[in-house]
């Protein structure tokens, strides 16, 4: 639940160039956070050399893979149903082989494999440069199972194959793994110990994307702000960390700087922050270069005191109304979005009074919001009731997500009468006389094609405005 769902994503099928050389056929699909649809561009690096092309038709395949999540019931639930349609054209095409990729590999790798025998291939997300020697394996007719975490794997010498891009923003990992040991979340266990990667990779990766004409990246980890490179290791093994390696390692308000510095053109955004990690020395970081954009995704997850300290996040809601000040006094524009769970175990009325509230309080432009939904597991399912009816859960959702939209409509009508930049990312869904991209802020924009093109960045003066997109008219080219 920490790492957001964008639901317009969930099940999108890759697709590569084709490769006159490849002779095998793979078909995969992507479900869960940002960082699974990384993910799936890794794998794709790694079997195009491997002779695939890719393929949107299922029954052509000769491997399907989908590559999956834990966060959420929901997510699990879809890849189900999916691992039931592949095993269904299965029985027509049984060459075919089938494997299942990410967060439920790990988690539900002897259910799959050896239970219900619903999958021939079985990978962890530490595992994917084990790809060719497990796929060897299935070929000689043996089901194939790696879920071994790693302590140092970043898949910093990959060179992701990018997936479904519109060829203008692009993501980049820098770290992996996570060690906060919130109640509610998988991802420790589905992904391990937190591990950053040499700032130098990805300098080199964001240099390589200016090259191929992107011009946004967003640096993703389960949790950038504790970002810490010292030469390699698990972050916690810092403490042992030589005079040297404590001198210069680069924390991630530096790594900020560096990629600032190193791309001035480029936009740069991040995902996603946790409010115990982020420093001021971030937020004055983003100040300071105007290609850094002003928009913070800062998880709240709750509004009670109480319930943070069940959910093990460590930080109060005074802390957090801190953090918001000062993200407010040095940033003013900042647009700052949130993740909140409604019906946490034990949550009374009063917690739920105190999550409306802080939303009153910080007034996001936006957020993502859901019921609490009970991850096999996670610390909150062995130590926690889910005690919650789920009527009652519903209703809170519904008074959650009901001032949400208010307050996002708010944030959206502060910019009528200003000049927003733009970066053109596609042809607006409503008018094909129109393009579609977003401000600094992560609010989409649209306005008249005229002359410019996807992957500009143009001036727009706000005319109008719906809940959640700004309508305007372009006055220029601008720079980043």
């Amino acid at each position: 639940m920490e790492k957001t769902i964008d639901e317009t994503k969930q099940g999108e099928t890759l697709v590569l160039k084709h490769k006159e050389e490849n002779t095998k056929k793979l078909f995969i699909e992507s479900y869960g956070c940002a960082m699974n649809f990384s993910d799936s561009e890794i794998v794709a690096s790694i079997l195009t050399n491997e002779g695939y092309n890719t393929t949107q038709n299922l029954e052509d395949a000769d491997l399907v893979l989908v590559n999956t999540c834990s966060i959420r019931n929901k997510a699990e639930q879809t890849v189900r149903k999916r691992l039931e349609k592949y095993n269904a054209v299965k029985r027509t095409n049984p060459k075919m082989k089938v494997g299942v990729l990410g967060c439920m590999a790990e988690r539900l790798k002897s259910k799959f494999l050896e239970e219900e025998k619903i999958v021939d291939l079985v990978v962890g997300p530490d595992a994917y440069k084990d790809l060719p020697n497990l796929l060897a394996e299935v070929e000689d007719g043996r089901d194939a199972i790696n879920v071994v975490l790693s302590k140092d794997e970043t898949y910093g010498d990959i060179s992701p194959v990018r997936l479904n891009t519109n060829g203008v923003s692009a993501l980049v990992s820098i770290t992996r793994g996570c060690d906060n040991m919130c109640t509610f979340c998988v991802v420790p266990f589905t992904r391990g110990r937190e591990r950053s990667r040499d700032p130098q990779s990805i300098i080199e990766e964001i240099n390589d994307l200016w090259t191929k004409g992107y011009k946004e990246i967003t640096l993703l980890g389960q949790n950038v702000d504790s970002y810490l490179w010292y030469g390699g290791g698990l972050k916690k093994d810092f403490v042992k960390a030589s005079d040297m390696q404590k001198a210069t390692a680069v924390d991630f308000s530096k790594l900020l700087s560096i990629c600032a510095e190193a791309q001035p053109g480029m936009r740069i955004r991040f995902s996603t922050s946790n409010p115990q990690d982020m420093s001021l020395d971030v937020i004055k970081t983003m100040a300071k270069y105007d290609n850094i954009c002003n928009h913070i995704h800062l998880p709240v997850q709750s509004g009670s005191n109480r319930i943070l300290k069940e959910m093990n996040r460590l930080h109060t809601r005074e802390e957090y109304f801190t953090l918001i000040d000062n993200i407010r006094s040095i940033i003013p524009d900042c647009a700052i979005s949130q993740d909140m769970i409604a019906g946490f175990p034990t949550e009374t009325e009063e917690d739920h009074q105190d999550t409306l509230s802080l939303l009153e309080y910080v007034k996001y432009n936006f957020g993502y919001m859901y019921t609490y939904s009970e991850r096999p597991g996670t610390l909150a399912e062995r130590k926690l009731e889910d005690d919650v009816p789920e009527d009652v859960k519903s209703r809170r959702l519904s008074e959650i997500i009901d001032l949400q939209l208010k307050h996002s409509e708010f944030r959206t009508r502060q910019n009528l009468g200003k000049t927003v930049k733009v970066l053109v990312e596609r042809e607006s869904k409503k008018s094909k006389d129109h393009w579609s991209g977003r401000t600094e802020q992560n609010i989409v924009a649209v306005f008249p094609k005229a002359h410019y093109n996807v992957g500009d960045f143009v001036n727009v003066n706000i005319t109008d405005c719906t809940k959640a997109t700004l309508i305007g008219e372009a006055i220029g080219l601008s720079s980043n």
